[in-house]
């Protein structure tokens, strides 16, 4: 059997970013959108492909994603808001006026926030 990347898709109808291993979905990453704002409240993966990075992979196709449709994220599931802490790149598409929330930094910068 040959050997296949993950992929990371969008299925709308179910809301939700899917990654598949060899054709066979193994996690999820479900979102809401609301205008031009998505909010990912659960992401779960398979635990039988648990320690594969599966996880990252998937948040990072999600956040891809986002970005290339413009849209703003709330990270409400834990893992896609410790995805954003631990890679900045994508802080800056949650609102900074509600990264308070998520316990992220206000500034894109890593500053606090707090006017000088």
């Amino acid at each position: 059997m040959e050997h296949t990347e993950p992929r990371v898709v969008d299925d709308p109808e179910a809301d939700r970013f899917e990654i598949t291993v060899e054709g066979k979905v193994v996690g999820f990453a479900d979102y809401r959108r609301h205008g031009s704002q998505i909010s990912f409240p659960h992401t779960e993966i398979d635990p039988a492909y648990g320690g594969r990075g599966l996880g990252s992979t998937l948040v990072r196709g999600a956040l891809d994603a986002s970005r290339a449709a413009g849209l703003s994220v709330l990270p409400y599931c834990p893992f896609v808001r410790d995805y954003i802490a631990r890679h900045p790149g994508y802080l800056d598409l949650v609102p900074a006026d509600r990264r308070e929330r998520f316990s992220l930094p206000a500034g894109a910068d890593g500053s606090d926030g707090e006017p000088a």
